[in-house]
């Protein structure tokens, strides 16, 4: 049976926080802050539905390590992002576009992470749900899950050290991933979603994991990823990144020549 009680819990100590965060960014000026507790929050999110899902122990115990090093892994890159940056273009263009209802909205933001830390959580329920012990598919998911967990550091530490090289406000980082595609790090953040669709195969909860890969993928290419992320690389970069957008593929990794926007 579906832990509902849990769920709602959940969520309702979750927005909690996010509205004592929501005080903290404005002390900050920093909204970017949201970020890291939103990867920490959907963490221990899925630790908690795991611990009280009704699956295999060891199972649970693998969905549960799987979600803390994933959230440890991203809060960390964030977090020393947020301390050696400013804060985040997409938040300065945000307020400016909000203007004088700019913390109404944002603590309307914040509550909305709330909400998608848990119902992205909930692909890690369904990943620990089943009885069944490790299997080959199971093999599989970790194989994925591994992949996407270096792929984006990999991508992470790239850009990093190119911000890290000099000052490079017109330019457009091509270095390694960032040649395939202009979006790696979201690319690998999406792709390890699909290791909790393996481990929830076989169960009926298997489609709140295939829904929340499919939702991650709508919101990292269509809504808060790819194309806010895309508009401040405009604003800041102009003519270069049209350019990049040009010759690199947006998303899915392709080799450096082979993608050429329409």
């Amino acid at each position: 049976m579906i832990p509902w009680g849990t769920i709602a819990l959940v969520w309702f100590c979750t927005a909690i926080l996010m509205s004592e965060l929501f005080v903290v960014q404005r002390r900050l000026k920093n909204a970017g802050i949201v970020d890291i507790a939103w990867s920490v929050c959907t963490a221990a999110s899925g630790c908690v539905f795991a611990a009280v899902s009704h699956g295999d122990v060891i199972r649970r115990v693998v969905v549960a390590l799987m979600a803390t090093i994933w959230g440890l892994r991203l809060a960390s890159h964030l977090l020393a992002r947020c301390r050696r940056e400013t804060e985040d273009g997409r938040y300065i263009a945000l307020r400016a576009k909000w203007g004088a209802r700019a913390n109404v909205m944002m603590f309307g933001l914040y509550q909305v992470q709330a909400l998608w830390a848990v119902l992205f959580s909930l692909p890690m329920l369904a990943a620990a749900w089943p009885r069944r012990p490790f299997s080959t598919i199971d093999i599989i998911a970790v194989v994925v899950y591994l992949g996407s967990i270096v792929g984006e550091a990999i991508a992470d530490r790239q850009l990093a050290a190119f911000k890290a090289s000099g000052p490079r406000h017109s330019e457009v980082c091509r270095t390694g991933l960032w040649s395939w595609s202009r979006h790696p790090n979201y690319f690998f953040e999406w792709f390890h979603w699909l290791a909790y669709i393996c481990l929830a195969s076989g169960t009926p909860l298997i489609g709140v994991a295939i829904a929340g890969a499919i939702v991650m993928f709508l919101f990292l290419t269509r809504v808060t990823g790819v194309p806010m992320t895309e508009a401040q690389a405009i604003r800041s970069r102009g003519d270069a990144y049209r350019k990049y957008q040009r010759e690199v593929s947006p998303f899915v990794p392709l080799p450096p020549g082979r993608f050429h926007a329409k």
